[in-house]
C-alpha cells in the first residue's frame, strides 16, 4: 500500500509543481501577448526610438521599484503581512514638490532644494519604520495612511497648481545624451548597480534577506528584523527622494496627481518582476524588467490610441491578476 501511495503521490507533486508554475508565470504571458498586440498594430512601436523612449519614461518607475523591492525582500513577499511600502510613490512626489517649489517659486540654489526634498523623503521614511516596527500597525494599511497623508502635504505646498521647471539641471537629465544613450538611463543604471550590490555583495543586505526569509530563524542568529525592517523603509524612502528629480525631468515641472498612476505602475512592475525569478519572489532586476516592461505597454497603449482612463483599468486588472497568480502559485506548490 506504501508504495502505491508514493507512486500515486509522484504524479500529483508533479501537477502541482507544473500548475504553480503556469501559474507563476501567466501575468508574463498575458504581458507578452500584448506587446505582441501592440507590435503588430503599431508600425513604429519595435523601433530603437522608441525603445528609447520607453527607457526613458521607465526610469522614475524603475527608482520607486528598487525601493519597493528592498521592503518586500525584507519584510516578506506575502501582500497582506509581509513588507510592503505604497508610499514610496507619494514620497517621491513630495520630494519632486520640494524642489519645484523651491527652485522656480522661492529662487533657492538647487543643492539646498534637494537636501530639503530628501529630508522630507526620509521623514517619511522614519514615520513608516515606527507605525510598522514599533507601533505593530501592518504595512499595508500603515503606508497606505502615510500616503494619503503626504498627499495631502503635497497639495498644501503646491496648492494642487502645476510649477514648472527649466532648471539647466532638470533639462540636462531630461534631454543629456552621452556616447548615444539617454543620461537618465545611464543615471538609473549606475543607481541599480548599486542597491544590487548593496543587497546581494554586502554583509547588510545578506542580513536584510535573511530577515525577509524568516524573522524566527534571523532573530536565532543574532540578526535584529526590527533594525532591517526600519531600515528598508529608509531605504524606500530614499529612492523615493532619488525619483524625485526624474519626474521634473520627465514632466517639465511638477504636475498635481502623478503619484497615482506612479504607485499603479510600481505595484504592476515590481510584483509583475517576480515571474522572472525561478523562486516566484520579488528581485531586484526582475522589479526593473518589469517596469520598463509596463513603461512599454503605456507607451504601446497611447500610440494605439486608448484612452488614458481604459489604461489605468487595464493597469489595475493586471496587478488583480499578478497578485492573485501570485497568491495560487504558492497555495499549489505547496
Amino acid at each position: 500500500m506504501s508504495g502505491e501511495a508514493s507512486s500515486m503521490s509522484a504524479p500529483r507533486g508533479w501537477i502541482q509543481r507544473s500548475a504553480g508554475m503556469w501559474l507563476g508565470t501567466l501575468p508574463l504571458m498575458i504581458f507578452v501577448a500584448l506587446l505582441l498586440y501592440l507590435s503588430i498594430a503599431s508600425a513604429n512601436f519595435l523601433t530603437l526610438s522608441t525603445l528609447d523612449l520607453i527607457l526613458r519614461q521607465a526610469i522614475p518607475t524603475v527608482i520607486v521599484c528598487l525601493g519597493l523591492s528592498v521592503v518586500v525582500m525584507a519584510g516578506g513577499d506575502d501582500v497582506v503581512s509581509g513588507g510592503i511600502d505604497l508610499s514610496v510613490p507619494a514620497t517621491a512626489v513630495l520630494a519632486a514638490a520640494i524642489i519645484a517649489d523651491q527652485i522656480s517659486l522661492h529662487e533657492t540654489a538647487l543643492a539646498i532644494a534637494l537636501l530639503l526634498a530628501m529630508a522630507g523623503a526620509l521623514a517619511v521614511g522614519i514615520v513608516n519604520a515606527f507605525l510598522v516596527v514599533w507601533v505593530g500597525m501592518t504595512p499595508l494599511l500603515a503606508t497606505l495612511a502615510t500616503s494619503v497623508a503626504v498627499v495631502g502635504i503635497v497639495k498644501v505646498i503646491t496648492a494642487s497648481r502645476r510649477i514648472n521647471v527649466d532648471h539647466a539641471a532638470i533639462v540636462w537629465l531630461r534631454d543629456g545624451v552621452f556616447a548615444g544613450v539617454s543620461v537618465g538611463v545611464l543615471i538609473t543604471f549606475v543607481l541599480f548597480i548599486f542597491y544590487f550590490w548593496t543587497v546581494h555583495r554586502t554583509r547588510w543586505g545578506m542580513n536584510l534577506q535573511a530577515v525577509g526569509g524568516s524573522r524566527d530563524a534571523a532573530e536565532v542568529s543574532g540578526i535584529s528584523p526590527k533594525r532591517y525592517i526600519s531600515q528598508s523603509f529608509l531605504v524606500a524612502a530614499f529612492a523615493g527622494g532619488l525619483a524625485a528629480m526624474f519626474i521634473l525631468a520627465r514632466g517639465s515641472g511638477f504636475t498635481p496627481g502623478t503619484e497615482e498612476n506612479l504607485l499603479l505602475e510600481m505595484v504592476l512592475a515590481t510584483f509583475l518582476g517576480a515571474a522572472f525569478s525561478p523562486r516566484r519572489v520579488v528581485t531586484l532586476w526582475g522589479a526593473v524588467l518589469g517596469a520598463v516592461l509596463v513603461s512599454a505597454l503605456s507607451l504601446g497603449f497611447k500610440s494605439i490610441g486608448v484612452n488614458v482612463f481604459w489604461t489605468g483599468c487595464i493597469k489595475g486588472a493586471l496587478i488583480l491578476v499578478v497578485v492573485a497568480s501570485a497568491s495560487l502559485s504558492g497555495r499549489v506548490r505547496s
